[in-house]
């Protein structure tokens, strides 16, 4: 089976008393690059969130850098074309998918083109926007 992962789920994987991060953890440790993927922009989604937490949880960029290293060493990547990214675009807001649901619009399409069999977040009522073809496949860890 194919797993997909969503930011929800990579970023508690950093923080032992994050609520998620138990059942993000067991999960992700099941897959590898040949099982497991995430879309490239959760990258940028996971160091984004990572350094600009409030408080202590705070991390600095080099800091974060090490934590996407573990999910690059886990996970393959998948990326949209150009073309793919403005076909989802556009089927979104045919979805009326606006706002910064268009960011999990774009994961879930990464997904699809990924041939995942599940798409793993604590989001998904976001995904579930998606259609039928991604709906059928969310999961929660």
């Amino acid at each position: 089976m194919k797993g997909f992962f969503d930011t929800s789920v990579l970023v508690p994987l950093f923080y032992r008393d994050h609520v998620h991060h138990g059942p993000s953890q067991e999960l992700f440790i099941q897959f590898s690059q040949s099982t497991g993927c995430c879309g490239a922009h959760s990258l940028a989604e996971v160091y984004a969130t990572l350094t600009r937490m409030p408080g202590k949880r705070r991390i600095s960029g080099e800091q974060a850098m090490l934590f996407i290293g573990n999910i690059r060493e886990r996970l393959s990547l998948v990326a949209l074309s150009g073309e793919e990214y403005a076909d989802a675009l556009q089927t979104s807001a045919a979805r009326g998918i606006v706002g910064g649901g268009i960011y999990d619009a774009l994961l879930a399409h990464c997904a699809v083109k990924a041939k995942a069999d599940a798409i793993y977040t604590w989001n998904v009522r976001h995904y579930a926007l998606c259609g039928r073809e991604v709906i059928g496949r969310l999961r929660t860890p």
